[in-house]
């Protein structure tokens, strides 16, 4: 019984020495924070011109565009270049055909 008496009295004595070390943390309040900077409103892409870059070599430049065009309003962006490059816009390398073939050019 003495036991279980003491082990309360020191539990408790180490909860109010943790809550007044906590209690007492210097805390500067003379200089604010600065301020979360606010999100950038990218401007939207010119999925047209876009495309048109991309498949200026292709040899079926209607279907490629067609094809980016659709890709470019799903992704939001095109890969740089006229082929490859498809690092820089994961989504578009990734959208696919019915048949599992890559669907953008």
């Amino acid at each position: 019984m003495a036991f279980q008496k003491a082990f309360a009295a020191l539990l408790i004595a180490s909860f109010m020495l943790f809550h007044f070390t906590n209690a007492f943390q210097k805390v500067d309040y003379s200089e604010p924070s600065a301020p979360a900077p606010a999100p950038q409103v990218s401007q939207p892409l010119n999925c047209t011109g876009a495309c048109e870059y991309r498949c200026s070599k292709s040899s079926r430049p209607n279907l490629c565009n067609r094809a980016c065009g659709s890709c470019c309003h799903r992704c939001h962006c095109v890969p740089p270049g006229t082929s490859g490059n498809y690092e820089a816009c994961p989504c578009y390398f990734n959208l696919t055909t019915h048949n599992n073939t890559r669907k953008c050019p």
